[in-house]
């Protein structure tokens, strides 16, 4: 998947400036910046649910206005919010989601539960939504974004509500992804989180990604803060 010069406003204000972005298969990329910088807007629009303004998407190759509707099919994705249906049970909503994905059934099902045992929620499988926490529908929120095993996967705010064993199971999830050859982004405030998962982070600063960087041991929300200011500071002497 890949987003090329990227530009979108909202309400007459511009929130993505010629944003640019690739994915690689087997490659997990983060997305960071402050509250209101793009990044929510920047995956609707890889995901298709919100059209640029101008520039292009593309997945597998196609552009994403022309490309066949089954490709969307190995996308899996979680943004904002889970989207679930909170009469039903947990286990109804995620095979619901792998139905319309094209997947195996069974397989879908056998994934689906071991996902669930490794978050923590094997036991609330057959709860309806309606009675379940937040944390828990993020959860399965996440299982039914990542088990079709798709070969994209755009995950916004993935750890938002998961206690400590279920962050390290999606951390581990999401390298045996990576591991399988799968291209994975995602979004996070969550900067030692970041540091363990991604191979390449992205600061994205008033709509344009203004610098990438590989976490290699450095202290990532500085290495943020200091590429932020630097940019202000760079655009004041501009204007």
């Amino acid at each position: 998947m890949a987003i090329e010069d990227a530009h979108v406003a909202l309400s007459g204000h511009p929130v993505l400036r010629g944003f640019t972005l690739e994915l690689v298969p087997g490659q997990v990329r983060a997305l960071i910046g402050l509250n209101g910088a793009g990044k929510t807007t920047a995956l609707r629009v890889a995901l298709g649910m919100l059209a640029p303004d101008a520039g292009r998407v593309f997945l597998h190759g196609q552009d994403i206005r022309w490309g066949p509707r089954r490709a969307w099919r190995t996308v899996g994705h979680l943004v904002e919010v889970p989207a679930t249906y909170p009469e039903l049970t947990a286990r109804e909503n995620i095979a619901d989601t792998a139905r319309l994905h094209g997947a195996d059934p069974h397989e879908a099902a056998r994934r689906a539960q071991g996902l669930a045992e490794a978050l923590g929620m094997g036991d609330r499988l057959d709860t309806r939504v309606q009675r379940l926490s937040l944390g828990t529908r993020q959860k399965i929120g996440l299982i039914s974004a990542l088990s079709h095993e798709p070969t994209v996967a755009i995950l916004d705010e993935p750890t938002n509500g998961l206690d400590p064993l279920a962050i390290v199971a999606f951390r581990n999830e999401v390298r045996r992804l990576a591991a399988a050859g799968r291209s994975i982004l995602l979004t996070s405030h969550h900067f030692d989180e970041l540091a363990r998962i991604a191979d390449h982070v992205d600061i994205l600063h008033r709509g344009r990604i203004i610098d990438t960087v590989t976490p290699d041991g450095r202290d990532l929300e500085k290495v943020f803060f200091d590429r932020v200011v630097a940019s202000d500071l760079a655009d004041r002497e501009l204007a």
